[in-house]
Parts: structure tokens; C-alpha cells; sequence
């Protein structure tokens, strides 16, 4: 695989296991599974972030539930059908892990860097508090013509500035990822409470 190709795509979250590893997929006979970390914010809340690891880096029969690791790799995306409808899933594609003893920088806890296109219109909009928010989606290439389709939300001076892109405009993007509850409507009468994984932008810059 192109070093240049994973070049434009770069996550690294440091946080503890909170969960056991469930079974993903197999390719050509290598499995993959699902294992959740929360990374802390500075502030008392936690991001709990999905990561897809193959079978080839941890043995996932172990537990290491409360264990600190920094995973390194790609922030991917899929679509899962769901009934009629596509679901768009993301997850960390991870290619090292680390376990650490102790932690204390917490302000290298969660990174991103993207380098893409922008592949839907940007909605831009205030909050009732007057907060201006931007959401971008964006389309990042992997090697063999593929590409993964990632949401980022952008605040502020970025905000208004990212409101201005056109589809097809090359941005880069740095920031973290998040995760967000939010309550999906289903019926009239059933409600569903979901979690949505975005990149919040700390910075960002047109490479056009």
C-alpha cells in the first residue's frame, strides 16, 4: 500500500478499553474486530471511539478491559444496510497499537489530520446562542479507487470560512474525533437514541 495514500488520512487516539472485541469481517482469511476506547477530553467528558483491528495485532480473545493503549491509523467509513436504507458506520482502521502504563498529556490524546473533498454542499447555521457551526462532508481517497466519506463540523471563524466551499474543493482538515448521542426518530412512536462519530475542526485550509 502507498505510503503517500496514507498520508492523507492519519488518526491517533490514546484511551482505555471499555469494552470486549466483537467480530467484524474476515478478508483472505484475516480477522477483523470491533473494540470501543473512551479518550478523555479536557474536560470531564469522554469520547467512546469504535476501532476495527485485525486479529494480527492483539490477541482478541484476551481482556484488557481498563488497559490504556494509542492506536494508530485510519478513520474509515462504510455503508451497513439497514433494512432499506444505507447506514453510514464509521470506525478507527487501526495499523499499531500501543498499551501504555500511565498517561498524562492530554492534549495528545486525539488527532486527525484529512486531506480531501468536499463531496456535499456545506450546511452552515447558528445556534439559538449565536454559535456559527458548519458541517462538511468529506471525501477522503484510499488506494484502488476507493474512498472513505467522513463528517466534520466545523465552529466559529472556521465555520464561516468552511461555509464558503464548493463540492470538489481540496481541503485539509486537523482535529479530533467525537462522538455524539442523538435521538433518531424511527416511527410516530418509537425513538431510538444513536451515536454519530464526526471530526471536530480545530483547523483547517483550502488547498486548492
Amino acid at each position: 500500500m502507498s505510503e503517500k495514500m496514507i498520508e492523507n488520512n492519519k488518526v491517533s487516539v490514546i484511551g482505555e478499553i471499555v469494552s470486549g472485541f466483537t467480530f467484524s469481517h474476515e478478508v483472505f482469511g484475516e480477522g477483523f474486530y470491533m473494540v470501543d476506547i473512551a479518550v478523555n477530553r479536557l474536560s470531564d467528558q469522554a469520547d467512546v471511539i469504535p476501532l476495527m483491528i485485525s486479529e494480527r495485532l492483539i490477541d482478541v480473545e484476551g481482556n484488557y478491559e481498563g488497559c490504556t493503549i494509542e492506536a494508530v491509523g485510519q478513520f474509515r467509513s462504510y455503508n451497513r444496510h439497514e433494512g432499506t436504507k444505507n447506514r453510514l458506520v464509521l470506525s478507527v482502521f487501526v495499523r499499531e497499537i500501543h498499551f501504555m502504563e500511565e498517561f498524562t498529556d492530554y492534549t495528545k490524546t486525539n488527532q486527525i489530520f484529512l486531506d480531501g473533498y468536499i463531496c456535499k454542499a456545506p450546511i452552515y447555521r447558528k445556534t439559538p446562542l449565536g454559535r456559527e457551526i458548519a458541517d462538511l462532508l468529506l471525501a477522503v481517497n484510499r488506494p484502488y479507487g476507493k474512498s472513505d466519506y467522513i463528517p466534520c463540523i466545523a465552529w466559529g471563524r472556521n465555520a464561516r470560512y468552511a461555509s464558503g466551499f464548493t463540492v470538489g474543493t481540496r481541503v485539509k482538515v486537523w482535529g479530533r474525533v467525537q462522538s455524539r448521542e442523538y435521538t433518531k426518530k424511527l416511527t410516530d412512536t418509537e425513538c431510538e437514541k444513536r451515536v454519530a462519530y464526526e471530526v471536530s475542526v480545530s483547523k483547517l485550509e483550502c488547498s486548492e
